[in-house]
């Protein structure tokens, strides 16, 4: 079985692992950033990151509880409706077979 991972999804793993890489490395001491305004910079560059994801985020999580909130409730009355009319044409389908049968036809037509 293959996983197929989008354009986008890959784009944004990319960025979070660049990310996690730099702030590891200035953690560690490897890299460090004298200037302040480089600092600066990449905090803006990770806050922009951080509050894209987290609105991401947000949205799947509310569409998860919205989900779970509706999904346990009767029918909504649209469907109601649709099953009504399900029905309706059931009996129809079968009062016209009953005709047919009556009338001695086959139900189906010859060519």
């Amino acid at each position: 079985m293959s996983i197929r991972i989008s354009k986008w999804t890959l784009l944004w793993l990319t960025v979070v692992i660049i990310l996690t890489v730099v702030l590891g490395a200035q953690m560690t001491g490897v890299v460090t950033f004298g200037d302040i305004i480089a600092n600066f910079f990449l905090f803006l560059v990770v806050l922009v990151v951080i509050a894209i994801l987290a609105v991401i985020g947000a949205m799947f999580v509310g569409v998860f509880i919205s989900h779970r909130i509706l999904s346990v409730q009767a029918f909504t009355p649209f469907e109601e409706e649709m099953l009504r009319m399900r029905e309706e044409v059931a009996e129809i389908k079968e009062a016209v077979e009953r005709m047919n049968d009556q009338l001695g036809g086959s139900g189906k037509e010859k060519d």
